[in-house]
């Protein structure tokens, strides 16, 4: 998990996911099994050898039972980067995706593959192999399914100085989950004031910033509930919260479920 994306692997027997909408790509591909998914007003099934690609900005939940699924997620100016770099977007236009259930081809299949192999073997160097799948995965993606949209509000998520500015916020936000961030600390980060920060950030991600860090906490929460054996109090710590029931409530609000049964959930 770094700024630029995260990949969440998942083996569940009974699952369910409310994820507000995130500034980045996802990409949720299911590996056996199957999911129920919502994104905004649209509702669908993903089947095994299935996978959805959904732009930045709308509300993804899904739901199933006895499923293995792999959730990437990209962000937008790493998208955009690559689309620039393959000349695939003329000037004002932003990396469109058609929101619909896709047929994993034997590329995709062995990036989702690989990706599955690094995460639950832990191998030396798996972040330099990981960031080497990301890039190769959007290369495929824009490749094969990626479409150009008009968009006028592109030149301001790109403008350099202000892009970088929100990065930092966004980076301290992952680098200190454990403390108690303020807008006017997020702010400090972004060489802006509360006020303007609060205004540029929504403008760019969708979200405001304390959303925005609350999805944070909840993922990085999935995770150390999946992968350690610590206490729900410990955890509510290293995510930022004072205490366990406000972890809980907080849990809750993010995916539906609680922190006790979304680890009872999960297939050892």
């Amino acid at each position: 998990m770094c700024a630029d994306y995260s990949v969440y692997y998942r083996r569940v027997k009974q699952f369910q996911w409310h994820n507000q909408a995130t500034s980045g790509y996802s990409l949720l591909t299911v590996l056996n099994g199957k999911l129920l998914f919502s994104a905004d007003d649209q509702q669908g099934e993903l089947a095994e050898s299935d996978a959805l690609i959904v732009e930045p900005n709308i509300n993804l939940g899904f739901s199933g039972k006895d499923v293995e699924f792999l959730l990437l997620v990209m962000s937008s100016s790493l998208v955009i980067q690559h689309a620039v770099t393959m000349r695939l977007i003329p000037p004002k236009s932003t990396v469109a995706f058609r929101l619909r259930p896709i047929a994993i081809d034997n590329k995709l299949r062995n990036s989702v593959s690989a990706f599955t192999s690094e995460l639950v073997n832990e191998n030396p160097g798996r972040e330099i192999v990981m960031r080497a799948l990301v890039e190769q995965t959007i290369v495929e993606l824009l490749r094969s399914h990626a479409e150009t949209r008009r968009s006028e509000e592109l030149e301001l998520s790109r403008v350099g100085l202000i892009d970088r500015r929100i990065r930092r916020s966004v980076e301290l936000m992952h680098t200190q989950l454990d403390q108690d961030l303020s807008l006017k600390d997020l702010a400090a980060a972004s060489y802006l004031s509360p006020f303007h920060f609060a205004r540029l950030f929504k403008k760019l991600t969708g979200a405001t910033p304390h959303t925005y860090l609350a999805g944070i906490r909840s993922v990085r929460a999935q995770l150390l509930l999946a992968e350690t054996d610590l206490s729900i109090t410990e955890i509510a710590r290293r995510v930022g919260y004072l205490s366990a029931s406000h972890f809980t409530r907080a849990f809750r609000s993010a995916t539906g479920t609680t922190p006790r049964e979304f680890r009872k959930a999960l297939i050892p």
